[in-house]
């Protein structure tokens, strides 16, 4: 098993980036858990993510907002997959940078909802669902005031194989600094 110290050294940096961002500044923060899929077996998936104030974009009704997170995605015992390489028992994390898309005006019953597109790097190990260093992650979600649901996907996209990917249903606890 690889030292934690990157991974805390990563928190730790983007703690100190929220912690430093101009008092003006609108981000929410959000911690999230939920259950992770990889051809049917499931496992625990943990994130915290970091969603920064929103921009109109031109004059339509579409905002995005700067998205950072941080996940974990706890490994598997799959007899199916023992022999293979890469298996499927490693712990990975994912950090991950994007956006997050709304459409419509505060108050319009379905500006809640969202789409986020991240490109993120993952690091403790290649499994047979994430197996580069780089991969995608695409988020469908609502997202109320201090509480979210989320459908979230990350693979590689195709560009190195095994390609599995893990799918995942989170639930997600915030709260704006």
């Amino acid at each position: 098993m690889r030292s934690s110290r990157p991974i805390l050294g990563s928190l730790a940096v983007l703690a100190l980036a929220a912690a430093s961002l101009p008092a003006a500044a609108q981000t929410h923060f959000e911690v999230q858990g939920g259950r992770s899929y990889m051809n049917g077996y499931g496992t625990a998936a943990f994130f915290t993510e970091a969603v920064f104030e929103p921009q109109v974009m031109g004059q339509s009704r579409f905002t995005w907002s700067p998205d950072v997170s941080i996940g974990y995605i706890k490994g598997r015992e799959i007899g199916h997959y023992r022999e293979s390489n890469p298996g499927v028992t490693n712990n990975v994390w994912v950090g991950a940078a994007g956006a997050r898309f709304h459409y419509g005006n505060n108050g319009d019953w379905y500006q809640p909802f969202f789409f986020s597109f991240q490109l993120a790097g993952t690091t403790g190990g290649r499994t047979q669902a994430l197996s580069s260093g780089y991969e995608f992650v695409s988020t469908v979600g609502w997202q109320f005031k201090n509480v979210s649901f989320q459908i979230r996907h990350i693979s590689n996209g195709g560009f190195k194989e095994p390609n599995r990917g893990e799918t995942m249903a989170l639930v997600g606890v915030g709260f704006d600094i």
